[in-house]
């Protein structure tokens, strides 16, 4: 009987696995190189490491940073859109915004070429009238036209088409007669919601990502197959869901920031049984640094990311800031004599300077591997001997000590301290600029350079804790078996409140929740409950931000029964005095956006078999190591962390060391290790 789950996410520098038994509770991790530029050879050995037979896996779930990457990278395919007359310049006039906010200059590239965005004959207005009907002779003309210039996919995005989708539903259906492959993206499909610019965009980008990820996805599903394996294959999403591979090879842009998203729905887990429903995550990994809050157990979900400037994704993310303040970040001088961490990162390949493959410029690893506090011996990742020390110590001396007049250690404090600034930074951007206090909040740091940083968040953002999981180095890996599998659904409705049509705002809610539940039963996966959440974008009359409404919608057996007009005008009132603290008395009420959520919860694993079982801090000692902090060397205790028991209390300078990372015990810190094998870390007791 097959049992297995296995969570795996493919990072810019490792590749992590999770395994987790659910019959026995028991869980496995490994951590291999990132292949590049096919990531599947990570991804496959990884899995190889810990499972000799695939049969008797039920599920796996990949959290992805191709769509990412190929976003951030401009590496997306080469393709075509096809518009409305005179609307071919909408994706490069954006909103008339600039890259740099000040100085008149400023370039911005679509994605697409303009001798690839064509214009047919049709209109729809904004009421859904269809005044000319799509002609589509000229569609077809466009088709061919694009494909005889190499396009690989091709994105169909006609005005207005959310308010009525019938010239468009014409035209795709044409297009997808002679296009050679399945990659044509349709507006009304991706995102049948008002605004132009935000429709054409996510849709463009979903044709951009098509061809790359679904190519990625469906190599690692046949080699998963050959090697054995009949569960499922799914893919984490950027709300923090799951869904199959089919749909994310046909909206791949959902996946835009699915291996973080992964790190945030784990990290939430943890904390929430850890007793710490607000926690500040941050996942460093080997190029980036990623950081997103978590207040009373729920993540923030943004309806929109701009994953580069003028790239919009209109589609609900977690809510992630990414820095590039990874591990393998460079360190450099600037011709004014500033020292700066990032943003080009040296990466699994060739990697710092320690790693001995070729790279010259420091990192911030290499940092931390000449102050003594990564150990040299035991590199992980598990492909290295050892690490290179003098090496990483001449690079910073030549790179950053001679330019700055600092010895080699101070040097490398000063590359810590300016990547700790940064790191900090994005830290009060998620909490004390959104209004939260970071002295309620804990720190969690994961991915496999985290927990090397916790003692300076605490020191730099007046945070209470840290908490550091088992597991840290393999987090997002984990997040993927333990995230429910989820769909959002959005429909413009555009109408005043006032006499609204509540049987077509339920046709529409109905529509959602058949195509959400239809998806939850096509999955091969048990779910403890299914939920449906439902939220309205409101405004009065001249308004163009609204505000989110929960409205109450009743769902029986599949059937929905759509909230009145009286209830969903109560629920904006309390909505809008929340957000504004007073209402417009008379003011005109305007029904914009229905969104609705359909989630199969998945059974959660407990979080208690992770704990260690039985051992003593006198046997997981393992000597000391002199470790530089503040200017001076330090005799520093190391523990085996994964042997050390419930209940044991480990002050600094300390560092815990496990295969997938190294923690960091400070010396003013003091380390206690809770009923689940978390490492929680406080200032110690004057």
């Amino acid at each position: 009987m097959s049992s297995r789950m296995i969570g795996v996410d493919v990072g810019g520098t490792f590749t992590d696995i999770f395994v987790l038994d659910e019959t026995s509770g028991m869980a496995q991790v490994a951590k291999v190189p990132t292949t590049r530029p096919d990531q599947s050879g990570g991804f496959l050995s990884g899995i190889g490491a810990r499972v000799d037979d695939l049969s008797t896996v039920s599920v796996v779930v990949h959290g992805t940073t191709a769509g990412t990457n190929a976003l951030l990278e401009r590496k997306g395919a080469k393709i075509g859109v096809i518009t409305t007359q005179g609307l071919r310049d909408v994706l490069e006039m954006r909103r008339r915004d600039r890259p740099r906010t000040w100085g008149l200059r400023g370039d911005f590239t679509p994605v697409v070429d303009r001798a690839h965005r064509l214009e047919v004959p049709e209109r729809t207005l904004a009421d859904g009238t269809i005044r000319t009907p799509v002609d589509l002779d000229a569609v077809r003309t466009a088709a061919r036209q694009l494909i005889k210039a190499d396009c690989l996919a091709v994105a169909v995005l006609f005005a207005n088409a959310y308010a009525n989708d019938e010239n468009e539903a014409k035209a795709v259906a044409a297009v997808r007669e002679i296009w050679p492959n399945a990659h044509v993206s349709s507006s009304s499909e991706i995102l049948p919601e008002i605004r132009e610019f935000e429709r054409f965009s996510t849709t463009a980008l979903n044709a951009y990502l098509q061809p790359e990820v679904s190519g990625y996805l469906s190599r690692l599903e046949t080699a998963l197959k050959d090697g054995g394996f009949a569960g499922e294959f799914m893919i984490v999403q950027s709300n923090g869901g799951v869904m199959d591979v089919d749909t994310a090879a046909r909206l791949p842009v959902r996946t835009a920031l699915s291996g973080p998203a992964a790190g945030v729905i784990a990290a939430g887990y943890i904390a929430q049984a850890a007793g710490f429903p607000d926690v500040i995550t941050g996942d460093m990994g080997g190029t980036s640094f990623d950081v997103s809050l978590i207040a009373k157990g729920q993540s923030m979900l943004s309806p929109q990311t701009s994953i580069d400037f003028g790239m919009v994704v209109r589609s609900p993310m977690i809510e992630i800031t990414t820095i590039g303040a990874g591990g393998g970040s460079i360190a450099w001088v600037d011709k004014g004599g500033l020292l700066n961490i990032g943003p080009e990162s040296a990466g699994s390949t060739p990697g710092p300077v320690a790693y001995g493959q070729g790279n010259t410029r420091p990192t911030v690893t290499d940092a931390n591997v000449v102050l003594g506090r990564i150990d040299p011996e035991n590199p992980i990742g598990g492909k290295l001997e050892r690490l290179d020390v003098e090496a990483a110590k001449a690079a910073i001396l030549e790179h950053v000590g001679k330019p700055l007049g600092l010895d080699a250690l101070a040097a490398a404090e000063a590359i810590l301290r300016v990547a700790n600034s940064r790191m900090a930074g994005a830290l009060r951007l998620v909490s004390i600029e959104r209004g939260f206090d970071p002295k309620r909040f804990a720190f969690m740091p994961f991915g496999g350079g985290g927990a090397l940083h916790s003692g300076a968040m605490l020191a730099d953002v007046g945070l209470a804790r840290a908490i550091v999981p088992r597991y840290p180095g393999v987090t997002s890996a984990m997040g993927c078996v333990i995230a429910d599998m989820r769909q959002d659904f959005v429909q413009t409705i555009n109408a005043m409140l006032d006499g609204i049509n509540t049987d077509a705002l339920g046709a529409h809610m109905q529509r959602h929740v058949s195509d959400g539940l239809a998806m939850l039963d096509a999955a091969q996966t048990t779910f403890e409950a299914r939920e449906t959440a439902f939220t309205l974008d409101m405004a009065y009359l001249g308004q163009t931000h609204t505000v989110s409404v929960s409205v109450p919608v009743t769902v029986s057996d599949g059937i929905v029964t759509p909230p009145s007009e009286a209830q969903i005008g109560e629920a904006f009132d309390t909505a809008y005095r929340a957000t504004y603290g007073r209402l417009l008395n008379n003011g005109t009420r305007r029904v914009i956006n229905l969104r609705s959520a359909i989630t199969g919860k998945r059974p959660r694993f407990d979080l208690a078999t992770l704990a260690p079982v039985g051992g003593s801090v006198e046997a997981a000692y393992k000597g000391t190591r002199q470790v530089y902090f503040g200017g001076a060397w330090h005799e520093t205790a190391l523990y085996d962390r994964l042997a050390l028991p419930v209940g044991a209390i480990i002050p600094g300078p300390a560092i815990l060391e496990q295969p997938d990372t190294t923690v960091l015990i400070e010396p003013d810190l003091v380390g206690r290790v809770d009923a689940f094998g978390n490492t929680l870390i406080e200032r110690a007791d004057p």
